[in-house]
């Protein structure tokens, strides 16, 4: 099996602040980390990590930003698919961490937005019927449901984390086998929390949900009935940039490793893993190893 992550690739900047800055307001923040991130690299290069073999497909500029990304994904084990254009800007982020690890975090999106459905399906053309294609919110409108269209054809199992927020998102579930959402997300798409969100998303026609609650721990559900509630693992958060796709790819990689559906061993290990990315700060130098992966996914 193999996994396909459609999505955006970016060069994190962490900007570490005493609060949140307000509107109109000026504050002082030191640099802490610059690094490979965005929704799309983050899954793809934990996918890789876990050895399930994956292919990147993203954007890219021609700049400076673009020597970035392609210097660090080349120690991935992983299958880089860069579309360069020499007339847009490599995708960036401005995050902004807090003492108690929380970040908020600034995207932009010019190079994944400019992404093609023809530069998008390409690489589909080897995927074999069980593959999965993995997405986030990072790609236009147009982009995101004629994938979502093409892998239901053609029978590859597609696995969809909103984010960012996009107002169309609802429309797309009849598409989608498998959906991680967290809290926020669940609220702002279905009008509902916790058991009734996933009842919604299932009567949408989602096969299988999985709700993130934080320090809450997560939910697994297949259709309306849930199936697993997972504890977080007690860790000292130090900055939770990644975590959420730490958990999403890890979870995916743990069941198409062990050739099947998502249960509660997948939610396990990923909760697992994404400890060990709020530990650490940063976001591909927070992911957990190969080694530590492996460890993780030996364990039940």
């Amino acid at each position: 099996m193999r996994a396909y992550v459609i999505g955006n690739v970016a060069v994190d900047e962490t900007i570490s602040v005493m609060s949140m800055p307000e509107a109109g307001a000026s504050i002082l923040g030191r640099e802490e980390t610059r690094d490979l991130g965005g929704k799309g690299a983050n899954q793809a290069v934990v996918m890789s990590r876990t050895g399930l073999l994956t292919t990147l497909v993203t954007a890219v500029g021609e700049d400076f930003r673009a020597q970035t990304i392609r210097d660090q994904l080349a120690g991935e084990a992983l299958d880089a698919r860069l579309l360069g254009s020499p007339h847009r800007s490599s995708d960036f982020s401005i995050i902004f961490t807090t003492p108690d690890g929380e970040n908020a975090i600034v995207t932009t999106t010019e190079s994944a937005e400019a992404l093609t459905l023809s530069e998008a399906l390409a690489p589909l053309k080897d995927a074999a019927g069980g593959d999965l294609v993995v997405l986030q919110g990072n790609l236009s409108e147009d982009v995101t449901r004629g994938i979502l269209a093409e892998a239901r054809r053609r029978g590859l199992t597609t696995a969809f984390n909103p984010s960012p927020l996009r107002p169309y998102f609802a429309e797309l579930w009849p598409l989608i086998d498998i959906a991680f959402l967290n809290r926020g997300e669940a609220e702002s798409l279905t009008g509902s929390s916790g058991e009734a969100a996933i009842q919604r998303l299932a009567e949408a026609g989602v096969t299988q949900t999985v709700l993130t609650l934080g320090g809450d721990g997560a939910i697994l559900a297949g259709g309306s009935q849930v199936l697993a509630t997972v504890p977080a693992r007690a860790t000292e958060v130090v900055d939770t940039t990644g975590a959420g796709d730490t958990f999403m790819a890890v979870a995916l990689a743990s069941a198409a490793l062990r050739s099947t559906r998502l249960d509660a061993k997948a939610i396990h290990h990923a909760t697992a893993a994404a400890a060990i990315t709020v530990s650490r700060r940063g976001t591909r130098s927070a992911f957990p190893t190969q080694a530590e992966l492996a460890g993780i996914l030996a364990g039940e």
